[in-house]
Formats: structure tokens, sequence, C-alpha cells
């Protein structure tokens, strides 16, 4: 064993505070979603009523799941997130599923951020078409390396871009307000309000749901946080409120700058709204507010979500190389590296990009896995130390479950093959578990006869 080995810690420092915690939670779940989805949402909504009602009941199941989620955090501050959750209430071979769909997802994840930043970068600057896989493939570099380097760095650049992406939301939304027009030129007033469908605001649900998903990423770092007890459940509620409230007001922005046909027929919705009040200025200032909030979701994934392949390796169901802590850094950085790494591969081969979209139900179905389990934990340790207990409970947690359940129903209705591609790409995993065990089985019996 060499020396930097033998001091290399076991274990990631808590070195985050409550401010850390809660730029996460807003930096990540804040991505390129917000500046995509409200068009179809408004084509599968219809009218007025049926978009406030997407976004406000989306707002809802978001934050019914991080009150659930926030005692789990406090119950379990270790590295990993709703792995551990799922580990502790079902056993590992859930958890390992869990890890499988992870590890298909993130670094796809990171890819799609990385090419979204690289395209609205040709706003400002030329970027042929070969060189925006380049600039995609060099963010994820330079990002990854700055969280290699040091969790504080990282976590200084989370604060940062999460703090500035939501005053540019709040500048954007108000600027909008102010200069469109206004009396009946004013697209908001034109609109009647109209009556909810509910089939189509099912739908919308679904792309609402992307647009919220991210608050896992904070519990994912509970390893190092400090005073988890208090500071987790604080960040994960106070960062979904903070969300819910930005995604209220952006939304009504859209609206008041643009008709809502043309609001459901965008492409890129921020830029169509913000150059309609703004003209071309306008258009590239909302650019740089989508470069600024992609870069900001990147580098908190890139944060918290190799903290679950970490914990994984620390039980001996990835391989363990991926656990080692830099004995210098105090970072975890092979995982941080490997899935680097992926990300790179995925940009270069931009096929991939279709399963990012395809995928959106992935996590959805774990997280409401990991409410239940909630129930679990609670009849089986009733004595457990818990420092926060949902409120609620136990219907803000069922009501979380029920709600999930019900998109991904409406999912199998409305899109059934590509949900029922996702829900087999996760159920693939499950093979691979018991090829896993078998392996660690044989190399564990190897080892025993070599000590002989």
């Amino acid at each position: 064993m060499t020396e930097s080995s033998a001091s290399a810690p076991r274990e990631l420092p808590r070195k985050l505070g409550l401010v850390t915690g809660m730029a996460v939670v807003v930096g990540v779940i804040i991505g390129s979603g917000i500046f995509r989805v409200p068009s179809p949402i408004a084509d599968a909504a219809g009218n007025l009523t049926g978009i406030a009602l997407v976004w406000i009941l989306g707002g809802i199941i978001a934050l019914f799941g991080a009150l659930s989620l926030a005692e789990l955090a406090a119950m379990y501050p270790a590295a990993g997130g709703p792995y551990v959750y799922l580990r502790e209430a079902y056993g590992r071979p859930l958890a390992f599923l869990f890890g499988w769909m992870w590890l298909l997802t993130e670094p796809i994840s990171w890819a799609a951020l990385s090419l979204t930043f690289a395209e609205y970068l040709g706003y400002f600057v030329p970027v042929p078409q070969i060189a925006q896989h380049a600039t995609a493939a060099a963010l994820i570099i330079l990002v990854a390396a700055a969280n290699y380097r040091s969790v504080r760095l990282g976590a200084v650049i989370q604060n940062l871009s999460a703090g500035a992406k939501i005053l540019a939301i709040v500048g954007l939304s108000v600027a909008i307000f102010v200069f469109a027009p206004g009396g009946r030129a004013n697209p908001l007033h034109a609109e009647p309000m109209g009556t909810a469908h509910w089939s189509g605001i099912g739908i919308g649900l679904i792309a609402a749901l992307w647009a919220y998903d991210g608050c896992e990423n904070l519990t994912a770092l509970s390893g190092e946080v400090r005073n988890p007890q208090r500071n987790l459940p604080i960040a994960l509620i106070g960062g979904i409120l903070v969300v819910v409230a930005a995604y209220l007001l952006i939304n009504a922005a859209y609206l008041r700058a643009l008709p809502l046909p043309q609001l459901a027929a965008s492409k890129s919705v921020a830029a169509d709204a913000a150059g309609a009040v703004f003209g071309r200025a306008g258009a590239s200032l909302a650019g740089a507010l989508v470069m600024l909030s992609v870069f900001g979701t990147l580098n908190g994934s890139i944060l918290s979500s190799p903290r679950v392949f970490f914990a994984m390796a620390e039980d001996d169901l990835f391989f363990r190389t991926v656990g080692r802590v830099h004995p210098r850094f105090e970072t975890p950085h092979v995982a941080i590296g490997f899935i680097a790494v992926l990300a790179v591969v995925y940009v270069l081969l931009r096929d991939f990009m279709q399963l990012a979209e395809g995928y959106v139900l992935g996590v959805w179905p774990f997280l409401a896995l990991c409410v239940i389990g909630l129930f679990i934990l609670r009849r089986r340790h009733p004595d457990f130390p818990r420092a926060y207990r949902v409120l609620g409970y136990p219907f803000v947690p069922a009501l979380f479950v029920l709600a999930t359940l019900a998109v991904v129903a409406n999912a199998l209705y409305a899109q059934f093959w590509s949900t029922i591609a996702s829900i087999l790409i996760t159920l693939a995993g499950l093979p691979l578990y018991f090829l896993w065990m078998a392996w660690q089985r044989r190399r564990g019996q190897q080892l025993d006869r070599e000590r002989v």
C-alpha cells in the first residue's frame, strides 16, 4: 500500500452549508426545462386555466416530494440520497436499480446541458456545428475539473450561478411586464381563461415534472452538508418554494409577451418572448439567461450526482475504485472523472440526445418508491431519531405518491411505447445486479484461495 493511499480519507468531509444546499436545489431544477417545456405545456393545456393548473399542480407535487424526502435526508444524511433510502427500505437490488438508472441518465443529462450551452453561444460568437460538440465537451471537462479540485470551489460556483439565475429570471420577467404592450394589445389580456381539459393537463404535467426535477440531487450530497438534520430540510423545502415562485413569474411573463398560439408553437420561448418586447437585443439577453441557467445546472449536477456512484462503490455494488476520496482535495475524484468521461463520449455521439428527451420519467418512479419507503421505515423503525418529520403526514407523502403514479399512468396512456421503453431500460438493471453479485462472489472466493 502506498503512502498516499494509506492516508487517503474514507469519508467526504462536511463542508457545505445551508446557502449551498438551497443553491443546489434551485440551480439544478432551473435548467433548460423552463425555457423549453412552456410551449408543449401550452399546446397540451390549451388555455390559460390549463397552463396555470399544470404549473401549480406540478409545483405542489414537487413541494410534497421535497417535504417527504426531507425526512429521509435527515434520517440518513449520507452520500447517495435516494440510493441510500431505497437500500434501507427495500434492500440492495432496488437500490442498484436506481443506480443503474442514474448511470444511464446523468451523463446524458450533462451532455444535453453542455450542448444547449454551446448552441446558445452562437447568439454571441459564430460557432460552427462541428465546433459545438468540442465546446460542449470542453465545458464538461472545465466544470468537472473545478469540482474535482475542490468541493468548496464547486459550491462557490453554484452559489453565484444560482443567485445570478434567479436575479436574471426576475429581472427579465419584470422588464417584460413593464415594457410589453398594455390594454387590448396585451396578449394576456386578449386570452380567455377557458375551461380546464384534464387529459391535456395530465400530459402537460409530464413536461412540468421534468422542469421541476432535481431536488434529489441535494440529497446525494447529504454526506457533505453541515448540520444535516437542520439544513437539509430547510434547503429542500425552501429551494422548491423559490423555484415554484420563479416558474410562475416567468410563465406569466411569457403569456404577457406572446399570444397563446405563438407560445404553444415556440421552439425557444424565452428568446421569442424577450424578442417580442425588446427586439434582437432581448433575444440575445434571453440567450445569455439560458446559457447561465444550463451552466448552473451542469455545475450542480457535477457537484452532486457522482456521490451516488461513490455510495454504490462503498457498498461493493460498483467498482471499488470509484469510491476513492482524493487524499488532498477530499473529493470523490474517480466518480467525477468517470461520469465526465461518459458525458464527453455522449456529446460526441449526438444520437444519445434523443434518449435524453425520451427518458424524462426515469427518476420520478424511484422518488415515489422512496416516499413509500418512508411509510415502511416509520413502521420498521418507530424509535429512529427523526429531527424532522413530514408536515401533514401521512397525507402529504401519500398524495405525492398518488400524483406521481397518476402522471406515470397518463404517460403510459399518452406515450405508451416511449414510456414502456423507459421502464424496460430501467428493469434491464436487475439481471445486471445478479451478474454483478455472482462476479463479486467469484472474486471473493479467488481472493480467499490466494490468501491460503
